[in-house]
């Protein structure tokens, strides 16, 4: 099945940094280009870090905060490694010592459900994007992602049709009817097997674009009750469930 790449709305012209570059400087870039990140690379274009507005609050925000004891200080120091990074932050003067590092980063040939899922899984709003030799190409936002929500419901109906019906069901185009409003899909008709209703399901809800998916399914055979070798020949490949 065919997904939306992350290359295909990625924007690839990209505000970024060097280590080097000043703090008031990533300061005016950040607040000039209304982001709210800069992936700061090396001199190979590779992404090393990334600056944002939380890194600059932190500056702001100053030293983690009084503790009388000056032992107990330097106990707290070195067991917190918070604290230790909210230390460094408050006292950065450029990119280097002020960025968040590793980067987390995705690669143009990762489809947007991958990326979407990174930037939920780590709670950010912005990923730079790699290349295959990992140099940066482009950023993807948020809103990026949300363009496959776009998709006219025309596209995506033909989708269904292509890879579910015929690719991974291998069944006529005619066979079960697609109809797609706003994204929501139904599927309408009769496969063969009772076992092949999810696969129809998943592989459907699967493509860019479906908000979410109405069975109106029937079937001819119930081979719920066969084991699974005996799905295999009964029809039911392991290709199809490759797709999945």
């Amino acid at each position: 099945m065919k997904h939306t790449k992350v290359g295909t709305v990625m924007t690839r012209d990209v505000v970024t940094v060097r280590e080097s570059t000043p703090f008031k400087k990533v300061a005016r870039l950040l607040e000039e280009s209304r982001i709210s990140g800069l992936p700061v690379l090396d001199d190979d274009e590779h992404v090393i870090g990334v600056v944002s507005e939380t890194d600059l609050m932190q500056h702001q925000a100053g030293d983690p905060g009084p503790v009388r004891h000056p032992a107990l200080r330097r106990w707290k120091l070195l067991v917190s490694g918070t604290a230790r990074r909210r230390l460094a932050k408050s006292r950065a003067t450029n990119a280097g010592s002020l960025m968040s590092t590793p980067a987390v980063t995705v690669h143009a040939d990762d489809s947007i459900a991958e990326a979407a899922r990174t930037m939920a899984e780590h709670h950010i709003e912005r990923l730079p994007v790699l290349d295959a030799e990992d140099r940066m190409v482009g950023i993807v936002a948020r809103r990026d992602i949300l363009q496959v929500f776009l998709r006219p419901d025309e596209e995506i109906r033909t989708a269904v049709l292509q890879d579910v019906v015929v690719g991974a069901l291998w069944l006529a185009p005619q066979t079960i009817n697609v109809s797609v409003h706003n994204g929501v899909v139904t599927l309408h008709g009769q496969v063969e097997r009772l076992s092949e209703k999810p696969i129809a399901l998943h592989m459907t809800s699967l493509v860019d674009g479906v908000v979410a998916v109405v069975d109106r399914l029937t079937y001819r055979l119930d081979d719920s009750h066969l084991q699974p070798a005996e799905l295999a020949v009964h029809g039911v490949t392991e290709s199809w469930l490759r797709k999945l």
